[in-house]
């Protein structure tokens, strides 16, 4: 779940950049309740993925130097005990089939 985490907050960090509404980098890390190293490590992740993050200290806020979009989609299902039985129920029910067919196969049917 930790990258999912960090997902989420990449995730944050671009809709504030593109906003051009951070703050100090202090004040910025103070809103997502992370450290500044931790905001840094971020920034630099955003960096990676080739994001021309740039800071105005005139306005005190990060913003995207050139245009850049990130889209992070998410998807987490969960799954009961049973659930799980009827994903995995139909390669069971397939090996018992191929079981009797074996146990089958001698008999010649006529139609």
């Amino acid at each position: 779940m930790k990258s999912l985490k960090t997902l989420e907050r990449l995730q944050q960090l671009h809709q504030r950049i593109a906003q051009e509404n951070t703050g100090t980098p202090k004040e910025f890390a103070n809103y997502m309740n992370i450290s500044e190293r931790s905001l840094y490590k971020l920034i630099e992740q955003l960096k990676d993925l080739s994001a021309p993050i740039c800071y105005n200290r005139t306005n005190n806020t990060y913003y995207y130097c050139d245009d850049f979009e990130l889209q992070i989609s998410i998807s987490v299902t969960a799954l009961s005990n049973n659930e799980v039985i009827e994903v995995f129920g139909g390669s069971y029910f397939l090996k018992k089939n191929t079981l009797l067919q074996g146990l089958c196969s001698g008999r010649i049917y006529i139609s």
